[in-house]
């Protein structure tokens, strides 16, 4: 954090107050050794690691952070994401997180476009962008792709940066409005839970919990079992063998049901009945 803010003044010193003789040398100096110091930093972490291309593939803040020092200085912004009452759900950080960084680097790149983009076209023949202000204002037309046209670059220096400003003013705005747009969905959903899709994660929970019960039920029981043959002698069944004998009429033997359908049987007191 040091480095990249000593970097980002000895920068804004060296353009704003467009020094010469020693003082741009000692300007110059601080923003190459800082910048050197990122740059092996980086280097030296990435040949360090076991699966490079792995490292380099989910380290690619690092990246940034070596090539644009002050990108560094967008983590002190951190503490707006933990403020009470912005992080009640996963998402709720998340979207916290990206919303708060996502402005913060928008605001660092322009500041470092306007300061690039002036250095590049304060003394070339013809420059129309020749002061700190006119410079600040071309970067925020380009960085949100209005594109008024007013200024332009005319050195390759110049174009170059305002390559680089218009690539990163459509990644941050695509970030900003997906969030946005996230945040919308997710309100216009609460208290429609019937309406929202599945997760994986709902699913494998779901998942698990019927497995869950299917292993219970495959346990034995040995209450369930009580009335098999070695058991109780208690069964549903009094005709089983070992049962209990006891059946829904008293009239009936032993181990065995009364039809009420059959001869004899027809649940009447007179002969015959």
């Amino acid at each position: 954090m040091v480095a990249g803010f000593a970097y980002l003044v000895a920068y804004s010193w060296r353009v704003i107050a467009d020094l010469t003789g020693p003082a741009r040398i000692v300007a110059t100096t601080v923003v190459l050794v800082t910048w050197g110091i990122f740059i092996v930093d980086y280097l030296v972490r990435l040949f360090m690691a076991d699966r490079r291309w792995v490292w380099f593939r989910t380290h690619l803040s690092d990246l940034a952070f070596a090539l644009v020092p002050v990108l560094r200085l967008v983590r002190l912004l951190r503490f707006l994401t933990l403020l009470p009452g912005l992080r009640s759900t996963r998402g709720d950080r998340l979207r916290t997180q990206i919303m708060v960084y996502g402005a913060g680097a928008a605001v660092i790149l322009i500041y470092i476009a306007s300061l690039a983009v002036l250095e590049a076209e304060r003394h070339a023949p013809g420059a129309n962008i020749t002061t700190f202000g006119i410079a600040f204002w071309w970067a925020c037309v380009t960085v949100t792709t209005t594109g008024f046209g007013d200024y332009t670059p005319i050195t390759d220096a110049g174009r170059l940066v305002g390559i680089g400003v218009m690539f990163g003013g459509v990644a941050l705005a695509g970030i900003i409005t997906a969030t946005l747009a996230s945040l919308v969905v997710e309100l216009a959903s609460r208290g429609h839970d019937d309406r929202e899709p599945a997760t994986r994660a709902q699913v494998r929970e779901l998942l698990a919990k019927v497995e869950a019960l299917t292993a219970a039920s495959a346990r034995p029981d040995p209450a369930r079992d009580a009335g098999t043959p070695g058991g109780s002698g208690l069964s549903g069944d009094p005709r089983a063998p070992g049962g209990s004998g006891l059946s829904g009429d008293p009239r009936a033997p032993r181990g065995e049901v009364l039809d009420p359908d059959a001869e004899g049987h027809g649940g009447d007191d007179r002969p015959g009945g």
